[in-house]
This record gives structure tokens, C-alpha cells and sequence, in this order.
């Protein structure tokens, strides 16, 4: 009756199967997995986790690198690689003027819907006026240096460009040029005791050209 209820297990041959070449690759700590794309360094197997432009003129098209290329490559990145003294200085004065993004003129064109309507409430004399040309408006004249009203930033932006408050677009635009050149570390051997100036005497110019002066 006792050897009826014995236990006797149901599978006694347990067999293992010994790994295929297949399945060899599951130890490679470094092996891609699915979507992941390879460094482009060469002799790299390490997925890649960073991107890096190919050169100044193709920033849109990019190298993909591990971490530890990725930094390498940075390092050795020159983006004024082959440009001239002269080129280097404009576009160095163009990232502290605009960050280096294009710009626009905020006006309207000559045949606008906007030049149009300012034409005919003009010519009925309704009293509008168009100071800086932004609608194309015919028979506007710019405001004379007598009769221009200075406010407190006005004052100050030319007191900072070293100019009394009758200078008129092309004094101040020359001021502004000579002292770029002059504050600028390049003009200096490198020197940065003059960047505070500079600084402001760009915050100066740009406010003369928002209020029209320039």
C-alpha cells in the first residue's frame, strides 16, 4: 500500500543543451541592441550616444560618437579653422550682437496692404506718422537733429559712445565701428580688461537703432 503513494517524478532525464555560436553573443557587454547604431570611430563596437557636426559649413550632418569619442572629438573641434583674422573678428562681433541668428528689417513693402492703407489715411491727413519708414510711407522726411526729443537711454547710449546729443546715423555708426575695434580682445592680444566697456557700448548702439537714430 506504502510503495502505491511513492513519489516518482514525472521527468527524470534533465539535459542541458550546450550554447550555440549563436547565443555567444549575449556576453558581449558592448553588442549593439535593437536601434542602436554603432560609434563611427573606427575600431569602435561601443553603441553610439552622442552626435557631433562634420564641419563649420554642414552643422545640419552629423558624426555619431560614444561619450569618450564624442569628448575627444570636441576637443580637437576648431570651429575658425581656416578664416582670417578678419572674418574671425566679424563673426565674433555678430554672436555678441545677435547670437549669431540672421535678422530681418521690420518693415513692410511698397506694395503691402499695410503701405497701402497708411498711403490713403495719410493723404487724407487722419495724423499718422511713420518715423522709421516701417510702412513704405511716401513724403515721409526723417526727423531733424534740432527737433528730436532724447529720452534718458538716448542720452546715456551716446554718452557711452563719447557723443554729444546732435550726432547724427553715420557719426554714430563710425563711433560705434572705432570703438569695437579698439575694445575688441583681438585688437588687444587677447586683453579682456576692455569687455565691460564693450559690452555696453554694444547695449548703447543697439538702443540708438531701436529708437531710430542709427
Amino acid at each position: 500500500m506504502a510503495g502505491a503513494f511513492q513519489y516518482k517524478p514525472k521527468f527524470v532525464d534533465i539535459r542541458v543543451r550546450p550554447p550555440s555560436e549563436k547565443d555567444e553573443s549575449k556576453d558581449d557587454v558592448n553588442a549593439l541592441k535593437p536601434g542602436e547604431r554603432a560609434c563611427d570611430h573606427p575600431d569602435c563596437r561601443v553603441a553610439a550616444t552622442a552626435r557631433a557636426p562634420k564641419a563649420r559649413d554642414m552643422l545640419h550632418e552629423h558624426y555619431w560618437f560614444c561619450q569618450p569619442h564624442a569628448a575627444e572629438y570636441n576637443r580637437n573641434w576648431n570651429f575658425f579653422a581656416g578664416l582670417s583674422d578678419a572674418e574671425i573678428r566679424r563673426r565674433q562681433t555678430d554672436e555678441l550682437m545677435t547670437g549669431g541668428r540672421p535678422t530681418w528689417d521690420m518693415k513692410a513693402g511698397r506694395m503691402s496692404r499695410e503701405a497701402a492703407a497708411f498711403a490713403a489715411k495719410f493723404g487724407k491727413g487722419q495724423g499718422y506718422r511713420d518715423p522709421f519708414g516701417m510702412f513704405g510711407g511716401a513724403g515721409q522726411q526723417a526727423p531733424q537733429a534740432e527737433s528730436r526729443k532724447l529720452g534718458k537711454i538716448e542720452r546715456n547710449a551716446l554718452a557711452d559712445l563719447d557723443l554729444d546729443e546732435n550726432a547724427d546715423g553715420p557719426k554714430i555708426r563710425a563711433r560705434y565701428t572705432e570703438l569695437v575695434r579698439r575694445l575688441h580682445p583681438d585688437a588687444n592680444n587677447g586683453d579682456r580688461s576692455g569687455e565691460n566697456r564693450l559690452q555696453r557700448v554694444i547695449r548703447s548702439y543697439q538702443s540708438l537703432r531701436k529708437a531710430g537714430m542709427v
